[in-house]
């Protein structure tokens, strides 16, 4: 063991003593750049922390094992630049296909904003389910939660204020504000008492469950008082605003083709019908822009055409609801195989049933027998009375569009993060916080943009709650039938308590400062969320470099 070089490489002596074995499992992958060129390959694919959680592309394997060392900065180049091109996807995806297709569905369904927006999937608690999967990063679960949560509550929600200063629903803010603080507590006290037991795990779903329950309730109840109140009203009283609904300012559906119509009316061929559907470009808008929006059109168009191709869209507010015959059959087949595409990266998809058949090729049968049941049943200037079921399926698609998305944003910032060798806590609390938060941040802006700034409001605590119940009660529940023991929790230093009174301080402030404020939120109360998050992260980042930490007994 003398003539092992140790020094350079710490790794040496373990691969000798055991040469057919792979690395030690509970080595941080951060650790790789500490090794020499040759070695960090084989401990890229070798060690358990530097697999990805998801997605469709190993990240770290490319910069280790696919570029020399000296190309390193130009990985790093062409990963900055798909990262870009992800942040086009997903506000591409929420601004013209995720936010109509909700506004559709709540329209629908007789539903307010607020209470549409509230249940909408987020990938926060996707990613807590991963990370209660494996008992040694439960700690950390908490700790990404908490950072996402002050993200949310102050830079999404900060920005919807700067973006379109409005007046925020009372009774709604007070509910989710109020239960999202219940739900820190219980989560600041199981952290305190180091365990979550199956009782506390099942009170996070039973609290959920409670809170679903009181918004359908409140809202009932608010339209039976609307409906008595409007019995006594004096004819031709004008309606006022409620707390839960608001009229958009600006149209929240793209319409391709129907800008420019021609003065001679005829019948257009279903071919025809079909290539105006997925055309995402408008030749006279083109002509009338200048050319930093032509060169940001260019990297958009073949998003734009895929998401035209696989995301349905209906649009209540025209005469047809936006049914394109041929293109919404054609989604009957594709918009479900991009489901099992995307759901779990494509693990379920490929998944074969007795062994024999893929789920994919179910999936595109059955498919292309509704579409072609739908196309022959249906004409091209009336659309079908089940036509609304098309919101659903064009949410749920884009909605799986962003979370596949955000994920592989995830996963290239985790790999930065392991190469500029960043600790798994700052890792949780920055880069990996504001990739889960992505999904969101573009949802909830685009909103606000399009006129809806109450319901983008409203998803900033309605969301989070999901996060936070559903995230750790079903996974902590999963943990636990597996193991058949309570999930033990390590909270990794001054850190996550630091981050545990951010959460609950800003929460406490917008308790506190909307109300002073009568409900009405500006560019000022968006700033000093802005300022205060701000403020955390320095002194998080204090903390973890040991300048702010406790004294010793």
């Amino acid at each position: 063991l003398r003539d092992i070089p140790v020094a350079s490489d710490p790794f040496a002596a373990l691969r000798v003593l055991t040469p057919d074995a792979p690395l030690h499992p509970f080595l941080q992958c951060r650790e790789v750049c500490s090794l020499n060129v040759s070695d960090r390959c084989d401990f890229v694919r070798t060690t358990p922390d530097c697999r990805s959680q998801g997605g469709y592309l190993n990240y770290l394997e490319g910069i280790f094992c696919s570029f020399p060392p000296h190309l390193l900065p130009l990985a790093i180049t062409l990963y900055a630049f798909w990262l870009f091109y992800l942040f086009l996807i997903l506000g591409v995806t929420a601004a013209k296909f995720f936010c109509p297709n909700l506004s559709a569905i709540s329209t629908t369904l007789r539903l307010s904003h607020n209470v549409a927006v509230s249940f909408s999937p987020r990938p926060g608690p996707r990613s807590a389910l991963v990370a209660f999967s494996d008992p040694r990063t439960a700690g950390l679960a908490f700790g990404a939660l908490f950072g996402a949560g002050v993200l949310v509550t102050t830079v999404v929600a900060g920005g919807i204020a700067i973006l379109r200063p409005f007046t925020a629903a009372s009774r709604p803010f007070l509910r989710d504000i109020i239960f999202y603080m219940v739900a820190v507590l219980l989560t600041f006290t199981a952290l305190y008492l180091g365990r979550v037991t199956l009782a506390w795990a099942l009170g996070y779903l039973g609290l959920y469950v409670f809170y679903v329950l009181t918004v359908v309730l409140c809202t009932w109840i608010y339209r039976w008082q609307r409906r008595r109140s409007l019995v006594y009203s004096m004819p031709g009283t004008p309606e006022m605003l409620s707390d839960s609904e608001e009229e958009p300012v600006s149209s929240n559906s793209y319409d391709y083709s129907e800008e420019y119509r021609p003065l001679l009316f005829y019948q257009e061929t279903t071919a025809q019908l079909l290539a105006q559907a997925l055309n995402p470009l408008d030749y006279r808008k083109w002509r009338n822009k200048p050319v930093s929006w032509r060169v940001l059109k260019v990297f958009k168009l073949p998003v734009e055409f895929l998401l035209l191709l696989t995301v349905p869209v209906v649009d209540p507010d025209k005469e047809d609801g936006n049914w394109k015959r041929p293109l919404n059959c054609l989604h009957l087949v594709i918009s479900p195989l991009v489901l099992a595409l995307t759901l779990q990266s494509g693990a379920y998809g490929v998944y074969e049933i007795g062994g024999l058949v893929p789920v994919w090729a179910v999936v595109v049968i059955a498919g292309t027998v509704v579409a072609a049941v739908t196309f022959f049943a249906t004409s091209n200037s009336e659309p079908p009375r089940f036509h609304w079921l098309f919101a659903f399926l064009g949410f749920l698609t884009s909605a799986l569009w962003i979370n596949a998305a955000a994920t592989e944003v995830v996963n290239i910032l985790r790999s930065l993060g392991v190469v500029f060798r960043l600790s798994n806590t700052v890792l949780g609390l920055t880069l990996l916080a504001w990739g889960n938060s992505i999904g969101d941040a573009f949802s909830d802006f685009t909103l606000a943009r399009q006129g809806y700034p109450r319901m983008a409001f409203s998803a900033c605590f309605g969301g989070i709650i999901l996060n936070i119940l559903v995230g750790v009660g079903l996974g902590c529940l999963l943990q636990i039938s597996r193991s058949h023991t309570d999930v033990k929790l390590e909270p990794d230093g001054l850190l996550v308590w630091v981050l545990a009174g951010a959460l609950g301080l800003s929460l406490v402030c917008s308790l506190v400062s909307v109300p002073l404020q009568c409900f009405q939120l500006n560019k000022v109360y968006g700033f000093f969320l802005l300022l205060f998050y701000s403020s955390f992260l320095v002194v998080a980042l204090l903390t973890e470099f040991g300048v702010i930490h406790l004294k010793s007994v």
